[in-house]
């Protein structure tokens, strides 16, 4: 249980650099594009750091348009512009490539070209920090990878970077690299070529993804794989892209991912990416959730979870593929359904395979990390790095321990699976904290907007007060929230769970009443 502890310290306490924003008000410009595909064509030079090619971005203009606007990083070069097979005008300054014509584009299909190259953004502090990372294995050959979660794809492809809006149509990805390597890419390996003394990887994603997840990796890897039966019957491939002196460990951590998996499954429901793989890769940084594609660096570490091994970060980062990429939301305001209820799902592996105390105890000992500096949900049209802090973790799933708690099993755990199944949440829907909170509204016939606005939207506690009313007697009362709430309260006859609201209970007891002793909610109590 501990390392669920020591995670939410973990990102609680690294504060992120400075980045290029990511998110936030989404320009009018952009509002009128809806991005259909991308197809990314690019050679790597390792020795050089560097990156050269073009990406076309196939996108649906709203209206007709006199500028068509762009996101891509400074630090690359554009050389040439074409919208529809034609060369267009272009600037390109402030991380923005702006692209005009003579005439306004119309409405409807367009087809963006952009050839560009140079030197990318080098990865200070990854995975905290975004860039590419250039470094060697062991054996000193070429290793390369990337994480973009705080900056977003712009990071090295023109995109239309914002979380609101996800290619329909997927993502190709031609890659190529020096022979001998290898690139480990979204979707399926549609087929590699080599000519020349390189090699180039077409990756293909067909489902929605997010622009975070739109990356590769580059190493000498062996590819260990397996295949994984899903709940509901589906074949899907397990790919795990290791480096070569690592390959060893593959087909273990593999049984460890498919023991995951399928927890997961029982409580969010099949698999989001069925219809192409589950994979990891070996990078040189910790980990982050890339769409199937999850990358790994905790160095085989292993825990013990029920007397079987466990790795806390694949777990994590596997579980993304339900919260942030199967269910993704539309502002970094509510960054905490990815993290928070992610981190939920962490618990759930210890609930599963441990129990109900071992469950409990991970909670009792997260509370301690929760700030409660500032709301885990902050607004409006936020950016990523503003939204980015330690309580959409800890506190985002303590909530959703005490929402369970709150419900019950037979209500909540079937509202979870609808959050993580329904066509009105996943895939192509994008979602708000105010989706959840309608979700859970409806499953349990009572509205859940007061207590989501105590934990997400302000940073107040839970404030119960306990007054001795007479010799043995106490009247235990809630002061700040105006709907009863149950709550366990250990008297000397034993623990009862009651119903508390504004009005009050009294409690006959000849010790002082310890309210919620397990721990359900964030909260303050007052003795009189």
């Amino acid at each position: 249980m501990r390392m669920i502890v020591c995670f939410f310290l973990l990102l609680a306490t690294n504060v992120q650099g400075q980045r290029i924003a990511y998110g936030g008000k989404l320009k009018p410009e952009q509002a009128n594009m809806d991005i259909q595909h991308y197809n990314i064509v690019l050679a790597v030079d390792m020795a050089q750091k560097s990156i050269a090619g073009y990406t076309e971005v196939d996108m649906l203009l709203k209206q007709p348009a006199a500028v068509i606007l762009l996101d891509l990083v400074d630090s690359l070069q554009v050389q040439q512009v074409w919208v529809n097979g034609k060369p267009a005008g272009f600037t390109h300054n402030n991380n923005l490539i702006h692209i005009t014509s003579s005439q306004p584009f119309g409405a409807g299909a367009a087809l963006v070209k952009v050839q560009y190259g140079g030197r990318p953004m080098i990865a200070k502090r990854p995975p905290w920090d975004d860039g590419f990372t250039f470094t060697q294995d062991s054996l000193g050959h070429p290793w390369m990878a990337i994480t973009a979660e705080g900056t977003g794809g712009k990071i090295y492809i023109p995109c239309k970077d914002h979380p609101s809006d996800e290619p329909d149509h997927g993502v190709d990805m031609r890659i190529t690299v020096p022979e001998g390597l290898t690139v480990a890419g979204p979707g399926v390996l549609v087929q590699s070529t080599t000519s020349k003394q390189q090699t180039t990887f077409h990756w293909q994603t067909k489902y929605p993804i997010n622009n975070y997840s739109i990356l590769f990796n580059v190493g000498a890897y062996d590819v260990v794989s397996r295949n994984f039966t899903s709940v509901d019957g589906h074949l899907v491939p397990m790919v795990f892209y290791v480096l070569k002196y690592h390959a060893a460990y593959a087909p273990h951590h593999l049984e460890l991912l498919e023991s995951m998996a399928h927890v997961k499954e029982k409580y969010f429901g099949e698999y989001p990416w069925a219809k192409e793989k589950i994979g990891i890769v070996e990078t040189p940084h910790l980990g982050m959730e890339h769409q199937t594609m999850n990358a790994y660096g905790n160095h085989f570490k292993y825990a013990q979870i029920g007397g079987q091994d466990f790795d806390w970060l694949m777990n994590h980062e596997f579980g993304h593929e339900w919260w942030g990429n199967k269910v993704t939301a539309a502002d970094w305001a509510d960054y905490w359904i990815h993290e928070g209820i992610g981190s939920f799902g962490d618990a759930l592996y210890t609930y599963d395979k441990v129990g109900e105390a071992a469950y409990e105890d991970i909670f009792k000992h997260s509370i301690i990390n929760i700030k409660n500096e500032k709301p885990v949900v902050l607004g409006k049209d936020i950016e990523e790095e503003e939204a980015y802090h330690g309580d959409i973790y800890s506190k985002g799933a303590f909530f959703m321990h005490t929402l369970r708690f709150v419900l019950g099993d037979s209500v909540f755990f079937p509202a979870l699976k609808k959050l993580a199944t329904d066509s009105l949440y996943t895939y192509h829907n994008l979602v708000a904290t105010a989706d959840v909170e309608r979700l859970f509204s409806r499953a349990s016939g009572v509205d859940m907007q007061p207590l989501f606005k105590l934990y997400l939207y302000a940073t107040d506690k839970l404030s119960i007060h306990v007054k001795q009313t007479a010799f043995n007697e106490y009247l235990v009362q809630l002061e700040n929230f105006d709907t009863p709430l149950p709550i366990d309260i250990s008297t000397s006859q034993g623990v009862f769970r009651q119903i508390v609201n504004k009005k009050g209970i009294t409690i006959n007891s000849t010790s002082t009443p310890i309210i919620d002793p397990q721990v359900f909610y964030i909260k303050k109590v007052i003795y009189e």
